[in-house]
């Protein structure tokens, strides 16, 4: 009985350890900014792994090997993105903070080769992701307005557009240049062209004039 029993037992831990065995990947950054051994890999403020080597590639460019902890593993998914930061809690160290910017997607498999991101490109990212959506949200209520929208007396799109028009403003304040540079090259010509189309619907019922705090709002943002 034993004999058969114990062939079972092991090929048990066996499969149970493949579902539990720690990931690991690497990532691939610019720069190391001083990042090194042993430093730690941050999820939502939890420590989920470490760096266990740096090395530099024949691209020119620097490959960290991690290992996230077997807990943290089904966390790390095609969604994921890594960015070195400051350790909050290791002064003189450096971390690797890892964001989710969706919910699911398909987990990263062991030796995955990932783009590493940086603070500046993945806020860029993630403002033009929530940039179309907005604009997109906006163009399709613009549509329907139609004859309704001489009864309106003030139009929720407008003052959406301006709400947005305010926030983006105090985002470009904080911005470094070469991210103000990015908004008002791509991102103002695309906004400029919605209040036009909304200026142009206005002006049927002539109401275009209710258009021109948009006007100066982008005005503003094109000084910054």
């Amino acid at each position: 009985m034993l004999k058969k029993i114990f062939p079972f037992l092991i090929i048990s831990f066996v499969i149970l350890g493949c579902y539990t065995k720690d990931l690991n990947l690497k990532i691939r950054f610019a720069q190391t900014e001083g990042l090194r051994a042993d430093d730690r890999i941050i999820f939502e403020k939890n420590q989920i792994g470490k760096v266990d080597a740096i090395s530099y590639s024949e691209g020119g460019d620097y490959i960290a090997d991690v290992k996230i902890d077997k807990g943290f593993t089904k966390a790390v998914t095609e969604h994921s993105r890594f960015f070195i930061i400051n350790d909050p809690s290791e002064k003189g160290r450096k971390a690797i903070e890892m964001i989710k910017v969706a919910e699911g997607g398909v987990p990263l498999e062991k030796g995955a080769i990932i783009e590493g991101s940086t603070r500046f490109s993945l806020l860029l990212s993630l403002m033009e992701k929530d940039f179309g959506k907005a604009m997109s949200e906006l163009s399709s209520k613009i549509n329907k307005l139609s004859d309704e929208i001489k009864q309106i007396p003030e139009s929720r799109e407008i003052r959406k557009f301006e709400n947005y028009l305010n926030e983006l403003k105090e985002k470009m304040k904080k911005a470094e240049r070469a991210f103000r540079e990015k908004i008002q090259n791509e991102l103002l010509p695309r906004l400029q062209k919605e209040i036009e189309k909304l200026k142009e619907r206005l002006r049927k019922f002539g109401r275009e004039k209710e258009v021109e705090p948009l006007e100066v709002k982008m005005e503003e943002l094109r000084k910054i």
